[in-house]
């Protein structure tokens, strides 16, 4: 296995001398702004109850997809749980502590909530540490809190069988990062000629190409990316998830990067995907509004209803988008009850008018919530 004869960005002679065509990029640049605006101005129009609802469904999207780009499944509820409980926002039951979701939540809430404290060394070591708690990747033991050291070869991205490997990028030699790192985050707490939003994606690409750590780079980089468009935006409230774009759009997202790894130092094309994306992650959040409002208009129609944790859960359930069919062997398992328990709860919620049967009946039956 070897890298071929690719020269990689982080080899030129100006490197890191970032450029790019600003005309090419006033169009998607644009776009993004327009969305923005019209993300923003929908909400200038709800009470704070509802953006921070709106901010907590964004947040919990996010942790859960940064994850998923690395292959890594997260529990949505521990998730949501998770960041509801270090924001103070009333959700009802929470669940249990998952002490690896809290990691990735302090990360991600801290790049956020945090943007304007200075992006130093001892902080991305601390987002590294909360990333992996136990000290390992998997069944793999890695340095935490440190730069990686290079001790088995060079750190490079690959695919394919042992023997067969291909190498997408290899990153600069550890021996580099301290100087590189520096570097990085100078610039990155510096005023710079570059657009706030374009530094955002800049930051993005730059981390990743000095692929600091053993593990979590991708995380950390989207972490990175997050807090300088919290900068761009002025405030550390989003309403909207870039990685779960991202997560959308995997394949292309991994293409373009190894596409300007192993091109020049002008980085239009890597800066007009990241443009588009992000359009689209704004406009995707209109639709996270509408759940919402939906989600509030609900509770307040059933307010005074008696309900208890169990049906409050699964009612929660439903108006997130359950997926599949909610029957009463389902019910019993979510809530940990009974199915005599489960029936009963379901068969009060029909009394009420709040659910409906759907499905063909018997062992079919399953159950909505009533429009």
């Amino acid at each position: 296995m070897n890298s071929g004869d690719n020269t990689y960005i982080w080899q030129a002679s100006d490197w890191p001398d970032w450029r790019y065509d600003l005309a090419a990029l006033a169009e998607p640049l644009a776009k993004v702004s327009h969305a923005q605006g019209l993300l923003l101005g929908r909400l200038a129009d709800v009470g704070m109850s509802l953006r921070d609802q709106a901010s907590l469904a964004a947040l919990t999207e996010d942790v859960i997809r940064t994850s998923e780009i690395e292959g890594e499944r997260l529990d949505a509820e521990s998730v949501r749980s998770s960041i509801a409980r270090r924001l103070g926002v009333d959700i009802g039951a929470l669940a249990p502590m998952d002490r690896h979701v809290e990691g990735v939540v302090e990360l991600v809430l801290d790049a956020r909530g945090r943007c304007e404290v200075a992006l130093t060394i001892d902080r991305l070591f601390a987002w590294h540490a909360a990333l992996f708690p136990t000290g390992y990747s998997g069944p793999s033991q890695i340095h935490i809190g440190a730069f990686r050291e290079d001790a088995s070869g060079p750190m490079q991205v690959v695919s394919g069988p042992i023997g067969r490997q291909r190498v997408h990028f290899e990153a600069p030699p550890a021996d580099q990062l301290a100087l590189e790192m520096a570097r990085f985050t100078e610039w990155a707490n510096s005023s710079t000629k570059d657009h706030p939003i374009l530094k955002a994606g800049l930051g993005h690409l730059w981390f990743v190409t000095l692929h600091p750590f053993d593990d979590g780079n991708g995380r950390i980089a989207r972490a990175i990316g997050d807090l300088l468009l919290a900068r761009a935006d002025g405030s550390p409230q989003r309403f909207y998830s870039l990685s779960a774009q991202i997560q959308r759009e995997r394949r292309d997202y991994y293409d373009i990067l190894e596409g300007t790894q192993k091109g020049s130092l002008d980085v239009t094309p890597w800066l007009k995907w990241f443009l588009e994306n992000l359009a689209m992650a704004v406009n995707a959040a209109q639709f996270t509004v509408d759940a919402v409002l939906v989600k509030t208009r609900f509770w307040q129609r059933w307010a005074t209803a008696p309900l208890n944790d169990r049906q409050i859960k699964l009612l929660n359930r439903l108006l997130d988008g359950f997926e599949g069919k909610l029957n009463s062997s389902k019910w019993a398992a979510i809530a940990k009850c009974s199915p005599d328990t489960a029936l009963r709860d379901i068969n009060d919620l029909l009394a009420r008018g709040i659910l409906r049967k759907s499905g063909a009946g018997g062992r079919s039956t399953s159950y909505e919530l009533k429009a």
